[in-house]
């Protein structure tokens, strides 16, 4: 599979499971013959399939389960595509990447198409090749038409050819759209002096759902670095509200400000340089993360699944 640029990001189209093995195979297999370390992260069955299509040569590939590295779609960048190209710099990296399938919650899809697309700007002008696999027969046709935007060129038994459509920022901006309101929820005003009430009322209903240990001690980290950001960049104050669904807790804290960047929280940190990782933190903590932002204001929800 040939690039143009430094930086390659194909959708591969698939229809079968026999489709699917000999398209990602082929992929791994050109990849450790040109000596480029290779990563592969889909969701467990078809983590499954590739092993037993690489047979030994999946010993030399770092395979992860998606369903849990990719739980959260703002965590996919930092913590399992830059991660593994940054454990290699100096060379290509070859990974595929496969955050949506068939199946996976419709409330985790807005995230996902963004993450699609914002992988174009967090590898421009890197040695790397990300393929990320869609099955077209299981997956709703909006999602595969979405994904021709997301992705400058587009793969499939066939061939290969440029997308027309691809436009990236569009998909970004159109799944940046204010978010469902909650029925009952508990909230509260909090600034500079109130800041501890709002992480006790978020582990508070917490602890009602009987969360525990190390994950209490999450979603209080999570309520802290919101409202630290909600008072150094959201005016001074913001509002936190919590609710509880059937399978989940969601902590929402919402203020003043506008989040410009759209990769923020979403690349990897030096701990050894100053500065705030909060979304960040925020994103490799928790189950979900969705967010919309606009001039004057920022709603940041973090979904916790229920124990």
């Amino acid at each position: 599979m040939k690039s143009a640029g430094p930086f390659s990001h194909p959708a591969l189209l698939y229809r079968t499971a026999d489709e699917y093995v000999s398209a990602t195979t082929a992929f791994v297999r050109e990849g450790l013959a040109a000596g480029e370390p290779v990563a592969v992260a889909v969701p467990a069955p078809n983590l499954a399939l590739i092993a037993d299509g690489l047979g030994p040569d999946a010993g030399a590939v770092r395979m992860l389960d998606m369903g849990v590295e990719g739980r959260n779609p703002g965590r996919i960048i930092p913590a399992v595509l830059r991660e593994f190209a940054d454990r290699h710099p100096g060379g290509r990296v070859r990974i595929i990447g496969e955050p949506i399938w068939a199946g996976r919650p419709a409330t985790v899809y807005p995230a996902c198409a963004q993450h699609e697309a914002l992988i174009n700007l967090a590898f421009a002008g890197r040695e790397a090749t990300i393929l990320c696999p869609y099955d077209v027969a299981a997956l709703a046709p909006a999602i595969v038409e979405e994904a021709a935007r997301t992705h400058p060129v587009m793969r499939d038994a066939r061939g290969e050819w440029p997308s027309e459509d691809y436009a990236p920022e569009r998909v970004i901006d159109a799944h940046n759209r204010p978010l469902e309101e909650p029925g009952e929820c508990v909230s509260l005003r909090f600034d500079g002096d109130n800041l501890s009430a709002a992480r006790r009322l978020a582990t508070g209903q917490a602890a009602l759902l009987g969360f525990a240990g190390d994950r209490l001690d999450d979603i209080q980290l999570v309520v802290a670095e919101l409202g630290a950001n909600s008072l150094d960049h959201g005016g001074g104050s913001g509002t936190i509200r919590v609710w509880a669904t059937d399978d989940r807790l969601v902590c929402e804290v919402s203020d003043r400000g506008h989040i410009r960047d759209p990769l923020a929280g979403r690349i990897p940190v030096d701990p050894r340089v100053p500065g705030s990782r909060g979304l960040l933190i925020v994103n490799l903590l928790a189950d979900l993360v969705r967010v919309h932002t606009r001039p004057g204001s920022t709603v940041v929800r973090a979904y916790f699944d229920r124990p």
